[in-house]
């Protein structure tokens, strides 16, 4: 396909992620580039938490974010066909943001407000969890990286290899400088909800946790929303196209019971 035809229909939406990802590996933001702008950037992020005092190590909600994570890390391995190995690493930060993210190559960002403010169970936590360790393993930061490069390119504005330029903290600077500072589009989302539904219930996670998760996204952004809420669409819809993956998450969990 035709260069200029295929970013035109990207920048559209109207190809595969595949198309989009090798128009972001064209503009510099292939997989490692990414991986190793998202690991340094998690390690400023966590310096800048360490020295403001903000990093959460200890705290019971720490200790559950961490619990759920390290549970649901061997089941993401095996999912990942990405043919780079994930290095995990964990940061909760002491926040009052209700907010979550994982960056490529398996860097999570937790604000300690997605737990405290939604009163979230542990399975919940796994669904937060699983949907954006999804995101992280099918590479849709890539994918976003570049439509926005097309985006841009079309309105004529520079780009870096890693994206956007903003600024802020350090763990606001790394989620746009791969691409999650972007709305995902709804076809990702829905992979992201179908995926991460099956590996929590991989992890042995009820997967009906994802459905009172959102119920609970639609009243807190019926209350102003959050920053998760900016990224993550929530609506019926999206709870309906989740009851339909249902059974299948649910046969899997059963069968770890």
């Amino acid at each position: 396909m035709n260069k200029k035809i295929l970013m035109s229909l990207c920048a559209a939406g109207a190809v595969t992620i595949s198309g989009c990802t090798t128009v972001a590996d064209m503009a510099g933001a292939d997989t490692a580039t990414l991986n190793a702008a998202a690991t340094q950037g998690f390690n400023k992020t966590v310096t800048e938490a360490r020295n403001s005092n903000t990093l959460d190590t200890s705290s019971a909600t720490y200790k559950r974010i961490y619990s759920v994570f390290t549970r649901l890390k061997p089941y993401a391995d095996q999912m990942n066909q990405t043919g780079t190995k994930f290095d995990w690493q964990l940061a909760v930060l002491k926040s009052p943001q209700v907010n979550a993210y994982v960056a490529p190559g398996g860097k999570v960002v937790f604000y300690t407000g997605i737990v405290t403010k939604l009163n979230l169970t542990d399975a919940e936590i796994a669904a937060v969890m699983g949907h954006e360790m999804v995101h992280a393993l099918e590479e849709h930061s890539k994918n976003k990286v570049g439509a926005q490069a097309l985006t841009d390119l079309a309105l004529g504005i520079g780009l870096s290899a890693a994206g956007v330029g903003q600024t802020g903290t350090a763990a606001a600077q790394l989620g746009s400088q791969i691409g999650i500072g972007l709305p995902y589009s709804r076809s990702l989302e829905s992979r992201a909800d179908q995926g991460g539904l099956m590996l929590m219930a991989r992890a042995g996670y009820n997967p009906q946790a994802a459905i009172t998760l959102w119920e609970k996204m639609n009243k807190l952004e019926g209350a102003g929303g959050s920053s998760f809420l900016s990224t993550h669409p929530s609506n019926s819809q999206r709870i309906d196209a989740m009851r339909k993956n249902l059974p299948a998450a649910q046969q899997i969990y059963n069968q770890r019971r």
